[in-house]
């Protein structure tokens, strides 16, 4: 009986941990650079919707010209002008419109998503 309990322990363990791994929190990739260009992509491809959730959003800064600036439903996040850098936000995404632009070039470099 020993024996049983300690095999069913350990695919209990098994599958916990199975079930952890697949739930990674999705990544969202935010880019700014000195080509005027501005986005949020997820493997690649330009985010239009997702699912409400829990996201991390990677911003790579790439020039000390401009920011990333993003605003949603409890969501006001930037980076700073003068610099250039990569910062990981973790963000709970709710359902409604983000907006993301650079704020010193906010009339043209800008994007959005909505959440579902």
């Amino acid at each position: 009986m020993k024996r049983i309990c300690t095999i069913a322990a350990v695919v209990t363990a098994a599958a916990v941990a199975a079930g952890s791994a697949g739930a990674a929190t999705p990544k969202l990739a935010g880019m700014v650079n000195d080509q005027f260009k501005i986005s949020v992509t997820k493997s690649g491809k330009k985010v239009k919707t997702l699912k409400a959730g829990t996201y991390l959003l990677v911003v790579t800064d790439k020039t000390a010209a401009h920011n990333f600036h993003i605003t949603g439903p409890g969501v006001n996040k930037t980076t700073s002008v003068s610099g250039k850098k990569v910062v990981t936000w973790k963000l709970k995404l709710k359902k409604g419109v983000y907006k993301y632009v650079c704020d010193p070039h906010k009339s043209f470099m800008k994007g959005s998503f909505t959440v579902k």
